[in-house]
């Protein structure tokens, strides 16, 4: 089911008659500036903000960061856009059975799958850490929480566009949108519920699981943990879903997303289990805590280096004379 764009969006059961109407174009130029692909900029930039902030703590530079950003903005739009439309190809077909290739490319109207993006910037990640030399583990680490800030921001485009709600509710929070100029459904907010999850999410990433990771990588399994068990519950509420091969579980048809990110989720846990529990990581091979051990190995070895050059600068003094002996200085003697 579509809702219409150009319809109001209301909350009846929190804010009563109040209604708020977005045109999906902020500014009518050309094909138009659509707010979509604003909030997405904002949601990527804000993500680049945060990561160069937190480079620091992964024993990453701001360099690598807005490296990763050139390549990564054009490569993860590219490979979420793709995504979409191999899964959702029927949409971009013609009455006869053609593809609609402009349809295809036409990114402004919508039509963007995060797991594209993901796999996009796991790819682009492997390769750029193979050319630096750096730690695949500590870079994703640092990226998984600019791409949570950004899905977080990001959700709201779907608001703006109407798209990508549940099924129908009455529950006190439901969103109410027009299918028609006279009919009208009531459903499941779920841009907002994965909003707030990925808020969650963060906000532990920042001050707990940051503050005590044990291996390059543990973020990462952290993000695909959260994300796709937050993804699970929110998929099984949504109506535009692929369905995988008309295949069914327990009497209900599976859903493209829904299995992936169960999958996502079990190897996640499993990751994380073997090396805490088994592996019994503690952090020492961090490469943050690498890059100081050498920073410190290298202060140790100048340290005496420096200190006997200046040893060595400092002027040699001429002894100190002795006195010559004066009346005063000899011992008086008694009579006997």
């Amino acid at each position: 089911m579509t809702a219409l764009k150009d319809m109001p969006i209301s909350f009846p059961g929190l804010f009563g008659d109040w209604e708020f109407n977005p045109d999906p174009i902020a500014l009518h130029i050309g094909h138009g500036i659509y707010w979509y692909g604003i909030i997405l900029a904002f949601a990527m930039l804000m993500g680049l903000l945060l990561c160069m902030k937190q480079a620091g703590r992964f024993g990453l530079k701001e360099d690598h960061v807005l490296d990763m950003v050139l390549w990564g903005v054009p490569c993860c739009v590219l490979g979420s856009r793709i995504y979409y439309v191999i899964f959702y190809l029927d949409l971009y077909r013609r009455a006869d059975g053609s593809l609609d290739w402009g349809r295809m490319i036409a990114i402004w109207d919508g039509g963007l799958a995060i797991y594209g993006t993901v796999i996009a910037g796991a790819l682009l990640a492997f390769f750029y850490t193979r050319h630096k030399k750096l730690k695949l583990g500590a870079l994703t680490d640092l990226c998984v929480m600019g791409l949570l800030l950004g899905q977080i921001i990001g959700r709201w485009a779907n608001f703006i566009n109407r798209e990508a709600f549940g099924g129908l509710t009455d529950l006190p929070w439901r969103m109410r949108l027009w299918v028609s100029s006279y009919q009208y459904i009531e459903v499941h907010p779920t841009f907002l519920y994965e909003s707030l999850w990925n808020l969650a999410g963060l906000l532990l990433m920042l001050f707990v699981v940051t503050k005590g990771r044990r291996f390059d990588g543990e973020n990462t399994w952290f993000y695909f943990l959260w994300y796709g068990l937050g993804r699970t519950w929110v998929e099984g509420l949504r109506t535009d879903s692929l369905y995988l091969f008309g295949w069914t579980f327990m009497g209900q048809p599976i859903r493209v997303s829904q299995a992936l990110s169960l999958v996502m989720a079990a190897v996640a846990a499993a990751m994380l289990f073997y090396h805490i529990r088994v592996k019994k990581c503690s952090g020492e091979d961090l490469l943050v805590n690498r890059l100081a051990r050498h920073q410190a190995e290298e202060a140790a070895k100048t340290a005496p280096a420096a200190g006997t050059e200046a040893a060595e600068a400092i002027p040699e003094t001429p002894e100190r004379a002795e006195a010559p002996e004066t009346e005063e200085d000899e011992p008086h003697g008694g009579e006997n």
